[in-house]
């Protein structure tokens, strides 16, 4: 797994969102995720979102991603 396939999963699973996804060793991941989607809504409901894009690669060609999730209007601020 690299991190441009996850980026693009992220990107066409949540339309609209930006996603800047980093890994070095191809099982643990960091991604900034910015989508307008995630207004009024919890932490924990936005990075079910993200995680829903990625579906069963989540543990196991995925190990671990940490998530910063983002509305457009906080990531401008």
């Amino acid at each position: 797994m690299n991190a441009d396939t996850i980026r693009q999963l992220i990107e066409s699973g949540l339309p609209g969102a930006r996603a800047d996804v980093r890994g070095d060793d191809g099982v643990h991941f960091e991604a900034i995720v910015v989508c307008a989607a995630f207004a009024g809504k919890l932490p924990l409901a936005r990075h079910r979102m993200v995680n829903a894009t990625l579906g069963a690669l989540m543990g196991r060609e995925i190990h671990a991603l940490q998530l910063k999730t983002l509305t457009p209007e906080e990531a401008a601020a």
